[in-house]
Order: C-alpha cells, then sequence, then structure tokens
C-alpha cells in the first residue's frame, strides 16, 4: 500500500499510464479504494485540500489543476495526480468534459474524500 504521509505537495506525473489495464494495475499496488468521477464543463475552483490520500487517473479530457501557489499544471489523458492528504490544489476552469479514476487511501464515501477543505477564495456560484 503507497503511503504518502510524508508528502505534502500535489504532484503530476505526465504519461504515465496507456491503457486502463495499466491504470488497474497501479490501482492493485497502491492498495486505495477506486470509484469514477466525470467532470463536466465548469469554472476553476478556489484552492483547497482534502482529508485524505488521493491518486487520480485521466482517463479522457484536457484541463489543468491549480499548485498550493496557483501555478496552472496542464492535465490530459495518461496523467496521474498525486494528491497527499493536506495538500493545497484545485482543479482548474474544464471546458470539455473530463473522466478520471478516482482512488482514496480509505473505504469512506466519495463526497466525505472529496470535500474541500479551507478553500482559498469564494467557491463559485452553483457548485457549493
Amino acid at each position: 500500500m503507497t503511503n504518502m504521509t510524508n508528502m505534502t505537495k500535489m504532484t503530476v506525473d505526465h504519461g504515465y499510464f496507456t491503457s486502463h489495464a495499466e491504470v488497474m494495475q497501479d490501482i492493485a499496488k497502491t492498495g486505495f479504494w477506486p470509484t469514477t468521477y466525470v467532470s463536466g464543463a465548469s469554472p476553476e475552483l478556489p484552492v483547497h485540500y482534502h482529508n485524505y490520500d488521493i491518486i487520480g487517473y485521466v482517463m479522457s479530457g484536457t484541463t489543468y489543476v491549480l499548485s498550493e501557489d496557483n501555478e496552472r499544471v496542464p492535465v490530459s489523458t495518461g496523467d496521474r495526480l498525486t494528491i497527499p492528504k493536506g495538500a493545497w490544489h484545485a482543479e482548474g476552469e474544464v471546458t470539455e468534459q473530463v473522466t478520471y479514476i478516482v482512488t482514496i487511501s480509505e473505504p469512506v464515501g466519495f463526497a466525505e474524500a472529496l470535500m474541500p477543505l479551507e478553500p482559498r477564495g469564494p467557491w463559485p456560484e452553483g457548485l457549493g
């Protein structure tokens, strides 16, 4: 099982995988709990953090994520996002659908695991 407690920053591994099978093998190695998340068109979110370690795999689409310093980091199909508990980050503006496999370090509900904590800015209208 992957332990990310010593990491504090989000990382993006570009071109980490080329197939669904590779993602499933990586998930098996981490021991994380997977689900699918489809992000439709939406505005940039304020930088925030979560109470759980999360690894996300971009299965289709293109967007960007914001680092703790509000740096835009592009992400697209084949990329893996590693978001340790407490790491400041946010999904950027989504203009076309982006599909992720999201994995969580513990068997908790998706809404609980992805609850944005202490957002640094207003939440976009209609999203919260």
